[in-house]
């Protein structure tokens, strides 16, 4: 989803001195990668790719991404932005990282809603807890009939062994998952299985992490884009036919 650019002063406020550039640099070489995967916590050395700014490298850790100097002393934190085409550059890869997550997600994993026909489909970072969570849940049947496919994934915001993530551990051990958390989701209470230990909680909520889900409902189309929290059925459609029609319109 399209989003208003604030133009700042220069390319882009950071705390560097950097100068604006269009074209994309060549792959750093094995050395920089080197160097900036030893300074950097988590990076390898696949990670790190030339960015849009000479002398700058950019490390992708899932969804996170930063800019790093060759030398990895300097390190930027922020969105970069093309300000000629007025692209997001650092949203784009973080969408790009988020829609190869989902695709190669476990589907059997998550508690699915699909429409007869399916037009659109979400993946939605949900807690059992959540108010707005309840609410778009509330609102599955017209989701789908609004052709819009619910994949939903476990994002206990609490964190392991608190109420919710024994709730979602419930949910996602139940042999009908999708009774089960619409149960849950009305405030109904569903048995635990005494041998239920889903590992597929963590899986989720660590991979919610690394998609830098920072609420729920979060939101996420087929393509990557984070589209927020809570949205009405009716606006959540036409964003995403908006999605779809910049798709094809980038495409000419």
């Amino acid at each position: 989803m399209s989003h208003p650019m604030k133009i700042v002063s220069g390319c882009v406020a950071v705390a560097l001195t950097l100068a604006c550039v269009t074209s994309q640099a060549d792959d750093p070489p094995a050395s920089v990668r080197a160097v900036i995967a030893a300074k950097v916590p988590g990076a390898k050395v696949e990670d790190i790719h030339a960015s849009p700014v000479a002398g700058l490298y950019e490390v992708s850790l899932g969804a996170y991404v930063v800019y790093v100097s060759a030398d990895g002393r300097y390190l930027f934190d922020g969105d970069l932005y093309d300000v000629e085409s007025r692209r997001n550059v650092t949203e784009e890869r973080r969408m790009a990282a988020r829609a190869t997550a989902l695709a190669a997600a476990d589907e059997s994993e998550m508690i699915v809603f699909s429409p007869a026909a399916v037009k659109h489909t979400v993946t939605v970072f949900t807690d059992i807890d959540c108010g707005y969570c309840r609410k778009l849940h509330s609102e599955i049947g017209k989701l789908n009939a609004l052709g819009i496919e619910v994949r939903y994934l476990a994002y206990p915001r609490s964190g392991p062994d608190t109420p919710s993530w024994d709730k979602a551990e419930a949910v996602w051990c139940s042999k009908d998952r999708r009774d089960a958390i619409t149960r849950a989701k009305n405030g109904q209470n569903v048995a635990r299985p005494a041998d239920c230990n889903d590992a597929a909680i963590a899986k989720q909520h660590a991979l919610g992490e690394e998609m830098g889900v920072r609420g729920t409902p979060a939101i996420i189309s087929a393509g990557g884009d984070y589209l927020g929290g809570y949205v009405p059925p009716a606006k959540l459609a036409e964003y995403l036919d908006q999605l779809d029609a910049e798709q094809v319109a980038s495409k000419r």
